[in-house]
């Protein structure tokens, strides 16, 4: 094994216990949150007692173990870049899919990964309900458990089954996201909204779901999904079909066949005009 392949295989493993132990306090609220224990970022976008311990179980132990590393974390005051291209940097979810959480829809996931400049390391996506943990390491592979992922070779988009989101702010929002589903909806199988980018992205990477798309997203909801579906041999790119899709707020994921076919069919949202 290279060093480089040494130091994402140590990572990796580090990224996965503090899913774990993130996971476990998710569990520990679930479903028995005090209304003071929910609050509001936004008319519609809640942050829970839950959100804020996982993220500080999480960012106390990165800094404990990497500290010239830098954290970039949902709930605490985020770092602006550039950042270093030689120093690595924690994208840390510690609950992806809020809304469900606090409603008992069990999708909702904690999401950790560390990148390297414009390269993904390390990704984790925990499903803490669902009892499962989706993992990867640049060059070895996307797993769940001990079973290597794939993405479909779904190339028709009747035969395909996608996912997407809609920003809380859809509402204000000019390019919303609904013309896309509109240009979509009609030509494929199905289409599901789980409330999760993170879980939608894994589920891509699982051949569970043909492909994802969704616009104004924040590094944190894809860092880690990102390189699961790279390494289950999917293909990731921004609306534009460029490569700005951890910080440009747009995102498409599929398999190789079906990728262009999504894409084409996205006529708003960051990226396109």
């Amino acid at each position: 094994m290279t060093p480089a392949g040494i130091e994402a295989a140590g990572c990796l493993k580090f990224a996965r216990e503090l899913a774990l132990a993130a996971g476990g306090i998710l569990m520990r609220h679930h479903e028995a949150l005090a209304p003071a224990e929910i609050g509001r970022k936004g008319p519609i976008d809640m942050v829970t007692v839950a959100d804020r311990e996982s993220e500080a179980l999480v960012a106390a132990r990165l800094r404990a173990r990497f500290p010239d590393h830098v954290i970039v974390a949902e709930e605490s005051a985020a770092l602006a870049g550039p950042f270093p291209p030689e120093v690595p940097r924690w994208y840390v979810d510690p609950l992806d899919g809020t809304t469900n959480y606090v409603r008992g829809f069990p999708f909702f996931a904690v999401s950790i990964a560390c990148w390297r400049g414009d390269e993904p390391l390390v990704g984790v996506v925990h499903a803490p309900y669902l009892e499962e943990t989706f993992t990867a390491a640049r060059g070895a592979g996307a797993y769940l458990g001990g079973r290597r992922l794939r993405v479909t070779c779904t190339a028709a988009l009747e035969e395909a089954l996608l996912a997407t989101g809609f920003h809380y702010d859809r509402r204000t929002l000019a390019a919303n996201n609904v013309r896309n589903f509109n240009n979509l909806i009609l030509e494929v199988r199905g289409i599901r909204r789980t409330g999760s980018a993170a879980m939608d992205l894994a589920y891509v990477a699982a051949g569970r779901l043909d492909g994802f798309w969704e616009p104004h997203l924040n590094a944190w909801d894809v860092a880690a999904g990102i390189l699961l579906v790279q390494e289950a041999g999917g293909r990731v790119t921004d609306f534009a079909g460029g490569r700005d899709f951890l910080e440009g707020r747009s995102i498409v994921a599929a398999g190789p066949a079906l990728h262009e076919r999504i894409r084409e069919r996205l006529v708003e949202g960051p990226g396109i005009s």
